[in-house]
């Protein structure tokens, strides 16, 4: 085998791999890379067509990660009853997924009417579910969950950032949660909380 054919098995691999990616950034960025090596693969083999086309999707990549990662998406936190059908239908769903990362959530919580429950959008889509009781003025998370396709979107760096005036208009200035799986405390760290005994905290600015 030649340098071009192995280009071209390279970039097709790329390309078979972001399909099978259940992150939108991810898949965006595999192809992206993907589409690189088409076109290295097209100049060598002195083939427009080829260059032309991935050329193309080169861009169109470039310009949806600028979309999904430069704020310019529409994210936002919905209040609703903790036993809201929908949001007990949309945990039950990804509740296998939920608990590789929060291995203790359950179903079967706090009367409703003791918890905080919010859905977190992503373009008008839930995006992801928050659940939690609020204590002097501090929120004891039970789940903080983003489902894989909005994984990588910073929907939770907003919620905690930006966004986090949802949580002030109930009189919350403070979060705490217990850790879970160590992805869960990568995810945390990377959200601002610090460990504080057998919880991780975030104060909110």
């Amino acid at each position: 085998m030649n340098a071009t054919g192995l280009i071209g098995y390279v970039a097709s691999a790329f390309v078979v791999l972001s399909l099978a990616m259940t992150s939108v950034v991810r898949l965006r960025m595999i192809s992206l890379v993907g589409a690189l090596a088409f076109i290295v693969y097209g100049v060598r083999l002195g083939s427009p067509p080829i260059v032309v086309t991935n050329g193309s999707i080169l861009l169109l990549n470039v310009w949806f990660l600028r979309q999904e990662l430069g704020g310019k998406r529409s994210l936002g936190a919905t209040i609703v009853p903790a036993d809201d059908p929908f949001l007990v239908d949309f945990l039950r769903y990804h509740l296998t997924d939920i608990h590789r990362f929060q291995p203790t959530f359950t179903l079967e919580g706090p009367p409703p009417e003791l918890q905080v429950a919010m859905l977190l959008m992503r373009d008008g889509l839930p995006a992801g579910a928050l659940i939690g009781r609020v204590e002097q003025g501090e929120l004891r998370i039970a789940l903080d969950y983003v489902t894989k396709p909005y994984r990588d979107s910073q929907i939770s760096t907003w919620l905690y950032g930006k966004g986090s005036g949802v949580f002030r208009r109930l009189g919350i200035d403070r979060i705490s949660t217990e850790p879970g799986t160590e992805p869960h405390i990568a995810y945390l760290a990377k959200c601002g909380f610090h460990r504080a005994g057998d919880r991780f905290r975030l104060e909110l600015q």
